[in-house]
């Protein structure tokens, strides 16, 4: 019996433009009204999320940010892991070599070393103001507070990244999961994180089982979730290594691939 849905946002719920289908938005509804839980699974940090909630009705359904390392719900947290600071030097002195843009998030707040056209076009999509400031500064507050953030995000074009993660990557093996979620962004979250692992701490907080729930990505960074899933779904965008662990394919993010694939299952459960 399905009891859960997981769904990412970027490349997924969202169409290209930004905009979430009609479609889209009463499937959602039809799956509250037959009261399964749906949540709202991204890279995002969750204030990059809430205007989405609103639009599709999930304001008081548990977000998982971060890429899983942040969970909140009704403006509590749930959970949350950080990345510690010698690590975040670390990583710092082995990408300044490689044109990138770099951002810091730590729970609800972004930091940034220098503004650059990466930075504020991820500025349009939240309305907390990144925090322009060298990172030796941030670090030593952090290091002060016994903190770091939740998630380092690299930006640059596709070939820089590619260079990054096949010589970075395995570098910080043993301290980071890193995961792109989109072609030119490469994510570094604490070791233990990633959206598979988050879904897996909501569903046992409702004690519902993997196979009673689907998932829904499009991306390298939602492979684990897709997989661990009684149906992991991957959209018909989804680069051909998503679609291979996926158990169904649907159609794309600007063509309703999301209530395409639970009305598919929804016909076969009810």
């Amino acid at each position: 019996m399905l009891k859960a849905v997981f769904i990412d946002i970027d490349g997924t719920l969202l169409k290209s433009d930004h905009t979430v289908s009609d479609a889209t938005i009463k499937t959602i509804q039809q799956l509250k009204e037959k009261n399964i839980l749906v949540v709202l699974v991204s890279a995002r940090p969750v204030h990059g999320i809430s205007r989405i909630s609103k639009i599709v009705g999930l304001e008081t359904a548990p977000t998982i940010g971060l890429n899983g390392g942040y969970i909140a719900q009704n403006n509590q947290v749930i959970y949350k892991c950080n990345i510690p600071a010698s690590t975040v030097i670390a990583l710092h002195n082995a990408v300044e070599q490689y044109p990138l843009t770099t951002l810091y998030y730590q729970d609800e707040l972004w930091f940034a070393e220098k503004e650059s056209q990466y930075s504020i076009n991820e500025q349009k999509i939240t309305d907390v103001p990144v925090t322009i400031q060298p990172i030796a500064e941030i670090v030593l507050q952090w290091e002060r507070d016994n903190t770091g953030p939740n998630k380092i995000m690299m930006i640059g074009d596709e070939s820089t990244i590619q260079q990054v993660e096949s010589t970075i990557q395995p570098q910080f093996a043993n301290q980071l999961n890193m995961a792109k979620s989109k072609p030119i962004y490469l994510e570094a979250m604490p070791l233990n994180v990633s959206k598979a692992k988050a879904v897996e701490k909501v569903i046992q907080q409702y004690h519902i089982k993997p196979e009673e729930i689907i998932t829904i990505g499009d991306n390298f960074n939602d492979i684990e979730m897709i997989a661990m899933a009684g149906t992991g779904i991957a959209m018909g965008n989804a680069p051909d290594a998503v679609k291979a662990v996926a158990k169904y394919v649907t159609d794309t993010n600007n063509n309703d691939g999301v209530a395409k694939a639970i009305q598919h299952f929804l016909q076969q459960w009810f």
